[in-house]
């Protein structure tokens, strides 16, 4: 019985180690080459594996592209959720954690993976699948604003479209800036403003809210 048990462990860390192997090898390749110019022969050649052991894995290359951008969107939720975390008033981590995204999103590799090549790589409705828990992440720092009466209560559904909308597309046009650096400062400028107006302050702070 221990055995059979030892074997299955033994083979569940074969097949993770695997895709893993896999899943770096093709991160690498796409921010090196960009996505089109990536072949499966390329990926398996990295990882060291057969293409017998790709399709054990994955059916295609688009199919382990988003495995790819899924695993990027996790570290990217991770590093808003520990920026959130740094604030004691949830509304003042709201703005850390928008602005924790934007910074990460301008790291190169990770600007290539999810600003240059998902767009071509996967469809929208691929993408949107991928970012639902970034989404629920920010849906629920607002939850969390309005139960400590940061900000009034009110729909977080369309709020948390305009918002997470909004950084989204502020992280593709800092991405296509000339100055970069400019180009974030001015949008944290502005974000600062939007979520002061969104919560009825004129500076952060639950303590400054009328």
């Amino acid at each position: 019985m221990a055995t059979r048990a030892g074997s299955r462990r033994s083979q569940q860390e074969r097949t993770r180690a695997t895709t893993d192997a896999l899943i770096s090898a093709a991160r690498e390749l796409f921010v090196e080459h960009g996505f089109a110019a990536t072949s499966l022969g390329a990926i398996c050649d990295r990882a060291g594996v057969t293409r017998g052991a790709f399709y054990h894995h994955f059916s295609n290359k688009e199919q382990i592209f988003r495995e790819v951008y899924t695993v990027e969107q996790k570290e990217l939720a991770a590093v808003v959720r520990r920026a959130f975390r740094t604030r004691r008033d949830p509304w003042d981590g709201m703005f850390a954690g928008c602005e924790a995204l934007l910074e990460a999103s301008l790291e190169p590799a990770t600007r290539r993976i999810t600003l240059v090549e998902a767009p071509g790589a996967l469809d929208w409705n691929a993408m949107r699948d991928v970012q639902a828990g970034c989404r629920e992440q920010m849906r629920s720092g607002l939850a969390i604003a309005v139960e400590a009466g940061c900000i009034p209560a009110r729909p977080l559904a369309p709020l948390t479209s305009l918002l997470y909308g909004a950084i989204c597309e502020s992280a593709l046009d800092i991405a296509r800036a000339e100055d970069q650096d400019t180009a974030l400062r001015d949008t944290l400028t502005q974000l600062g403003l939007l979520l002061a107006g969104a919560a009825g302050r004129s500076a952060p702070g639950c303590a400054h809210q009328d």
